[in-house]
């Protein structure tokens, strides 16, 4: 029966699939037309551009004005290969929403405590913001293959799962600390852009929680699969999206590989083994897909993730703690987040010095 099911749930996922590639509309190059969406992705801004992805459109636009994370935009642009070029913004509207305007506070807050670098990558590991990392530090980022972790990524879901549920269960019975765990989760997952990677990895740790709940064994690898067909039954258009090939690749690869380099390097310290054992175990699964989107990848990208990887929760506690704080009473929040300093230097001496 249990093999029936997941028959099933590929079968009904084909027809989706089938049915939103047959419903995409086909516009030959040359083609001027308007679209009206809503960002869900943060905007990579260079020096005199921003860049964006609206349904299925990659485009630039003028750095000015500034687009944001759930927005709502009408761009205006000529169809040519997959891109929206000589795009044209027609109109913005800010984001009502409560969970968005907290993001911008706590983003503002960050500039307005920090160095400009230290600043914005905090709010890159926080919140998975990239608006504010400057395009030489980007570029540092992408060569060193540490980029995935300053866009928040599946590891700070981790983190923020582990840290409400270890402190809820402190003041509350289980069956009620999790719950508002579950909620942490989806809150956070909103404040960091909903991106597929964050969206992986709180589904995941939500089905964690829920087999808790139930008295159900949890098993990984039906979650990450589970996890894979639910995105894109809801929303197809990811099949494409390289955030959501490499989030399953890499969790695949090290559910598969991580135990046997765990062996491997048992006479490492603990810490530095996990994250050694970690990183080449992520790596060796996403390096064929990197080489083919990018034609490039560093051999010592994971030395350069050992060398990083332990300041990431810490960074995100004090980030988020800071930041909340912050919103209350400045001076406290600002007092906390210089705590963060130390890490964010190691951090960009690291990945631009060595």
């Amino acid at each position: 029966m249990r093999y029936i099911f997941w028959i099933i749930l590929v079968f009904l996922l084909g027809i989706r699939i089938y049915i939103f590639l047959k419903s995409i509309p086909v516009y030959p190059d040359g083609t001027k037309i308007r679209v009206k969406a809503t960002v869900l992705g943060e905007p990579l801004r260079f020096e005199n551009s921003q860049y964006l992805k609206v349904k299925n459109f990659k485009l630039y636009l003028p750095k000015y004005p500034e687009i944001n994370y759930g927005d709502r935009i009408l761009i205006e642009g000529i169809v040519q290969g997959g891109r929206l070029e000589k795009a044209k913004l027609i109109e913005a509207k800010r984001s009502g929403r409560m969970l968005i305007k907290l993001r911008q506070n706590i983003l503002e807050f960050y500039q307005k405590s920090l160095p400009h670098r230290h600043a914005s990558l905090v709010a890159g590991v926080v919140l998975g913001s990239k608006q504010d990392i400057d395009t030489d530090f980007w570029e540092k980022l992408k060569n060193t293959g540490t980029v995935h972790v300053v866009v928040a990524s599946g590891m700070n879901v981790s983190i923020v799962a582990k840290f409400l549920i270890s402190f809820l269960v402190l003041i509350l019975p289980r069956r009620k600390a999790i719950p508002l765990a579950l909620a942490g989760i989806w809150s956070y997952s909103i404040l960091s852009g909903f991106d597929a990677p964050i969206i992986r990895a709180s589904i995941m740790g939500s089905l964690t929680f829920i087999a808790q709940e139930l008295g159900k064994l949890y098993y990984a690898g039906r979650a990450l699969i589970f996890t894979a067909v639910l995105m894109l039954f809801i929303k197809p258009e990811w099949i494409n999206d390289l955030g959501f090939i490499l989030s399953f690749v890499a969790t695949a690869s090290i559910m598969l590989l991580d135990e046997s380099f765990r062996k491997l390097f048992k006479r490492l310290p603990d810490l530095l083994r996990s994250d050694l054992s970690a990183s080449l175990s992520a790596q060796i699964g996403v390096a064929p897909i990197l080489y083919a989107s990018f034609g490039q990848f560093n051999i010592f990208s994971p030395l350069y993730n050992i060398a990083v990887l332990w300041t990431i929760p810490i960074i995100t506690m004090i980030g988020m703690i800071s930041g909340i704080i912050g919103l209350v009473y400045v001076p406290v929040g600002q007092l906390i987040i210089l705590l963060v300093y130390p890490f964010t230097s190691w951090f960009i001496f690291c990945t631009t010095n060595i």
